[in-house]
């Protein structure tokens, strides 16, 4: 393998994990959610949510990993726009936290799949 097809990997793990965890976020919210909201059967939807979460778990450790490998091959640690990224990352891990401690404030699932969606965006701007 050569260098150039490893960091090809890196980065296709790095999307890969990133579109897990937002993916995940849109079809949990705009049709999971909606879906089962009126079940009966809660346990249904915390089985659905505790099997996402382990799985979001997996995806924010791939995303940290190939994200540190990256920043550092390609020398991107002074760039503004990485710090922003990575602003909003704590910001995410911080307001998934607090979701797993409060699960019924729905508006946390909102800022984190804006928070999520605004730092694709940065990372489109990191690789053009």
């Amino acid at each position: 393998m050569s260098e150039h097809d490893f960091w090809q990997a890196v980065l296709y793990l790095h999307l890969l994990a990133m579109a897990f965890f937002v993916g995940g976020q849109l079809v949990f919210g705009l049709a999971v959610v909606p879906v089962l909201r009126g079940d009966p059967d809660r346990e249904r939807m915390r089985s659905v949510a505790r099997r996402f979460g382990y799985g979001s778990l997996i995806a924010l450790g791939v995303l940290v990993v190939t994200g540190w490998a990256m920043a550092s091959h390609y020398g991107l640690w002074s760039s503004s726009t990485l710090q922003w990224k990575l602003g909003l990352v704590v910001l995410v891990i911080g307001l998934a936290l607090l979701h797993l401690r409060l699960p019924k404030l729905h508006a946390l699932q909102g800022a984190i799949l804006l928070a999520s969606l605004a730092i694709v965006w940065l990372g489109l701007e990191l690789a053009i």
